[in-house]
């Protein structure tokens, strides 16, 4: 079955039209919107993920679990479904929620979205991760300063982006 998303306009409201997922042909004006999700321990630490070395695009980078909101789904029940899927957490009763939604266009890629981040804070530890293998080489349970350094070494994905999320999670 083929993963339909919603297009949204620049205000972030649906506009009633559908995309394909990762179908980039998009026209001014248009997005499609993903999620991020911060999930921290009770210590402060973040889970991370390695992308795989098969993947088409920042292969063997680090990221934060997320992905595409399904057509007539809404950001909050894609971050848990996400979370869930790509590492095996439940953070449906978490603490916390969206924190940050930041916008991308890209015209000359036809990629246009919008992405709201959310936090969640969770008492769990590396024996209850469970990685989506498609999706994830390994994990980490890593501090603010370990993310910098993956960043700088191998490459953080959306690091930039993420940095007032991070910002304000640290105050």
């Amino acid at each position: 079955m083929v993963e339909m998303w919603d297009i949204y306009d620049k205000d972030k409201k649906r506009t009633g039209k559908l995309m394909r997922r990762n179908d980039w042909n998009m026209k001014p004006g248009e997005f499609h919107l993903t999620v991020i999700g911060i999930v921290q321990d009770l210590e402060g630490r973040f889970l991370v993920t390695r992308r795989n070395l098969d993947k088409e695009w920042a292969a063997g980078w680090w990221e934060l679990p997320g992905g595409g909101v399904n057509a007539g789904e809404d950001s909050k029940d894609a971050i848990i479904r996400e979370i869930k899927e790509e590492v095996g957490i439940d953070v449906s009763n978490a603490k916390g929620g969206h924190i940050y939604t930041y916008k991308n266009e890209s015209p000359e890629e036809k990629n246009n979205y919008f992405v709201d981040v959310y936090n969640f804070v969770l008492d769990f530890k590396a024996s209850d991760i469970k990685v989506q293998e498609e999706e994830v080489l390994e994990f980490n349970i890593a501090t603010f300063e370990e993310i910098q350094n993956y960043e700088k070494e191998i490459g953080f994905l959306h690091y930039n982006s993420l940095k007032p999320a991070f910002d304000k999670i640290k105050k």
